[in-house]
């Protein structure tokens, strides 16, 4: 597989500085604002969509990655256009074996030559291959169209080569991955269950995405012959989301399909969303002990609907484990680029966050079964969550109103009341019943006393 040469910048000299490449062509000119005039644009450049309808796949804001880097970046494979120049990086390197991570990168490009070849074998050949090449040459400014980020300093031709192995290579990692798989196959990513989970990881990370309508145009044939169902279906069995909400919507790419299944599951017009920021919610430990209830819905895996009636607040369960911090950061991070208006996951979060503050507060919600820690301590659950909303845009959320109404429940009176005499002196069945006990007794003694009274003014 050919690969382009990155832009050459040249020094700076009396004349405007140009970004250069040894095959110039004309898409997507970058204005020089110095000079006024156009040259060929370089890897990181944005551009202006034409139709912001097809771009859906971005570059992590900077405001996001400095927080936590890791949720981010890449650990084995590169897919799609955005990491083309760390691909050439990889090459540049053979040989240099301390670079661990770019030989990580090295070996999956060469791992992506030989499941293409695999995959030649399964149906037809080059034959299959070229029809592959047609209809991505075909769709190549839809494509192109769908990155936020200029692709126009890759060539044509290496253009549809990267996105020829890219999704040849998704789809027979698809085929090849099996739950119930008891024997060694000698491919490494389908033997060894770490890289397995790494590629996983890899796929559903917003930079590392091509889009969906092109890999359901490729392989919805292919897959209806190997295994009887769609591409969809595979897709959605593959990352373990079979029968889950949502996992029938439209989806755009793989993180949008984590996307879908957590907001499907708010009904339209639950609830509006406020223009108004959460100013203001006290943690779990403190609302429980001010009256209000916590109950986990039920069959709620990956939903973010809260809602609080008659002084309990229903939350769905959060799974907190190894992949939940890369899966919501870089669902967050589409939300913060695609959806600002839409931004469920994000104000779920920060619904969380001011529920959460300490270990205290994580032990709670773990007892009521809000929280399900696979992280092994509390207090690790507390400081993912805590962190998760840095540098995410609060400008108004859909639970602002929830907030308001628990934070008002909290301040009445009665309420408050009512709290102190269940949580001291009903808090389970043996103190419940010796309160009980005390205050029939206690009303015992009381009418004796008045009977006594009574008896000593008629006499």
């Amino acid at each position: 597989m050919e690969f382009s040469t990155l832009p050459i910048l040249r020094q700076a000299s009396d004349s405007s500085d140009k970004i250069t490449s040894p095959d110039p062509y004309t898409m997507d000119p970058l204005l020089d604002l110095e000079s006024g005039t156009n040259h060929k644009t370089a890897p990181g450049v944005w551009r202006v969509p034409a139709n912001t309808d097809l771009c859906c796949i971005y570059r992590v804001p900077n405001c996001l990655r400095r927080v936590s880097p890791e949720a981010y970046t890449l650990q084995s494979v590169l897919i799609g256009p955005l990491h083309h120049s760390l691909k050439l990086q990889a090459l540049k390197s053979r040989g240099h074996i301390a670079n661990a991570k770019l030989m990580d990168y090295l070996n999956m490009e060469e791992h992506k030559k030989f499941y293409l070849a695999e995959f030649a074998k399964r149906l037809q050949g080059k034959k299959t291959i070229d029809g592959f090449k047609r209809v991505i040459k075909e769709d190549e400014d839809i494509i192109r169209a769908s990155y936020l980020e200029s692709t126009a300093w890759i060539q044509s031709p290496n253009f549809v080569e990267i996105i020829l192995h890219d999704s040849v290579f998704i789809l027979e990692f698809m085929l090849r991955s099996s739950p119930t798989r008891s024997e060694k196959t000698g491919d490494p990513l389908i033997d060894e269950p770490c890289l397995a989970q790494e590629i996983n990881r890899d796929l559903i990370l917003l930079e590392n995405q091509i889009p969906f309508f092109l890999l359901e145009k490729l392989f919805d044939p292919i897959v209806s012959i190997l295994r009887e169902k769609t591409f969809h279906e595979l897709t959605i069995t593959h990352f373990d989301l079979l029968d889950k909400k949502g996992s029938n919507a439209k989806f755009k790419h793989f993180t949008d399909l984590f996307w879908c299944v957590r907001v499907e599951t708010v009904p339209v017009h639950a609830f509006e969303r406020c223009y108004m920021p959460m100013y203001q919610m006290y943690n779990a430990d403190k609302l429980d002990g001010g009256g209000i209830k916590f109950e986990v819905v039920k069959d709620s895996s990956l939903s973010v609907l809260v809602t609080f009636d008659k002084g309990v607040l229903k939350i769905p369960n959060f799974l907190a484990d190894d992949d939940a911090e890369i899966t919501i950061r870089n669902i967050m991070a589409l939300e913060q680029c695609h959806y600002p208006f839409n931004s469920h996951v994000s104000d779920y979060i920060m619904f969380l966050d001011f529920l959460i503050d300490t270990e205290k507060d994580v032990s709670l919600l773990v007892e009521k079964g809000i929280i399900t820690d696979w992280l092994g301590n509390h207090g690790s659950v507390a400081k993912m969550v805590n962190k998760l909303c840095l540098g995410v845009l609060n400008n108004g959320s859909f639970y602002t109103e929830i907030a308001n109404k628990v934070t008002s429940h909290y301040g009445n009176s009665c309420n408050k009341s009512r709290s102190i005499l269940r949580r001291v002196y009903f808090s389970n069945l043996w103190r419940g019943t010796a309160t009980l006990v005390a205050a029939f007794l206690l009303l015992l003694s009381l009418i004796q006393a008045v009977t006594s009274i009574i008896d000593v003014i008629k006499e």
